[in-house]
């Protein structure tokens, strides 16, 4: 255990979950689900007992350092990692890794994002246990696989070699966001997984991983082996991110490696990325609205409404909408344009950046 790493990307802004998500404040800072703990609270709990609290790293914008050390007060300054600017997911990690494996060379893996629903918690440890058990002792790449239940182009897909493992299988095709007649026959074809975006390594792998797809970046990190925990790394890190590309890590990485292999999971998975994957994974009324202000409805359902605890709302014959209204926003949209949120963002900033 004391080998187990776990590094949290919580950076994003979260467009699609405006108004509550903003860049001053995105979404994995509030308690979405009103369980009284914030999405990266709930993320770091979930690692209680796979590693020690000290080897939890997050990696976040600068813009968001007091949020993280605010809600999750045990960590050091060393734990908290800044990014000058977004680089996507590649860099993020890459940086993360780099420094702990500066720190223990034998270190085991796992990263994840701030942002997501696990609603088995004892199910989700139970795997992340088998695949650190797997990486300890192979250099291979491993993500978590989730049943599709719908042919959604924002997710990477995974086709695996059903005989090949019984915990950890070979992956045969790594696909990530197709459009959206290919993710149809993905699904339909029933050898596809959604990619959870939550991976396992060990971090002589991923640095292997990294030499070999992304030699640019492994350069620019391999870089800072001296800089690390010290005073001299904002400076190192602030250059880096000058020089590396935006990339994600699986265009950049999964896609091309060999070596990645999947874990099927079970363990009620939501990436909390839209209003309508909240609407999915919450409790609803008679009339199947979600509930979460002071609301009176009338004639109302399929809705998912979302207010002000001090102001009471009224509402009147709508049918599959999202009404969310959060400091001084406020959204009226159907479930099914909820893709247009990223839309109305741009629009809002020409009205004021305090509005986005």
């Amino acid at each position: 255990m004391n080998n187990t790493y776990v590094i949290i990307m919580a950076g994003g802004v979260g467009t699609r979950f405006w108004p509550f998500s903003r860049t001053s404040y995105p979404k994995q800072f509030h308690d979405v689900l009103g369980t009284g703990r914030t999405l990266l609270q709930q993320t770091a709990d979930r690692f209680n007992g796979v590693c020690p609290p000290e080897n939890i790293y997050i990696v976040t914008s600068s813009l968001y350092k007091d949020l993280c050390q605010q809600q999750l007060p045990q960590l050091t300054d060393e734990q908290v990692l800044c990014e000058p600017v977004a680089r996507n997911t590649a860099p993020c990690i890459a940086y993360a890794c780099y420094k702990i494996a500066q720190r223990d060379p034998e270190a085991n893996i796992v990263v994840a994002p701030a942002d997501h629903i696990i609603l088995k918690e004892e199910e989700f440890q139970r795997t992340i246990l088998a695949a650190l058990d797997a990486t300890k002792s192979q250099d291979i790449l491993v993500t978590l696989g989730i049943q599709p239940s719908r042919p959604d182009t924002g997710y990477g897909y995974i086709q695996y070699i059903p005989e090949s493992g019984d915990t950890v299988k070979k992956v045969k095709t790594f696909t990530e966001k197709p459009h959206l007649e290919l993710a149809q026959q993905f699904v339909d074809s029933g050898e596809f997984v959604w990619n959870a975006g939550i991976f396992v390594w060990n971090v002589q792998a991923i640095i292997k991983a990294f030499q070999a797809h992304l030699p640019e970046v492994a350069e620019i990190f391999e870089e800072g082996k001296e800089a690390y925990y010290t005073e001299a790394e904002k400076a190192f890190v602030d250059k880096a991110y000058s020089l590396t590309k935006s990339i994600s890590i699986d265009n950049g990485v999964m896609e091309k490696a060999q070596n990645v292999y999947v874990v099927l999971s079970e363990f009620g998975w939501s990436d909390l990325g839209t209003w309508k994957s909240l609407y999915e994974v919450s409790d609803k009324n008679d009339d199947l609205n979600v509930v979460d202000g002071h609301v009176l409805l009338y004639d109302t359902k399929n809705c998912i409404i979302k207010t002000p605890k001090d102001r009471l709302v009224a509402i009147n014959g709508l049918d599959g909408f999202i009404v969310a209204e959060y400091d001084n926003v406020l959204m009226i949209c159907r479930k099914e344009d909820e893709q247009k949120v990223k839309a109305f963002v741009a629009d809002a900033k020409e009205k004021g950046t305090h509005f986005v």
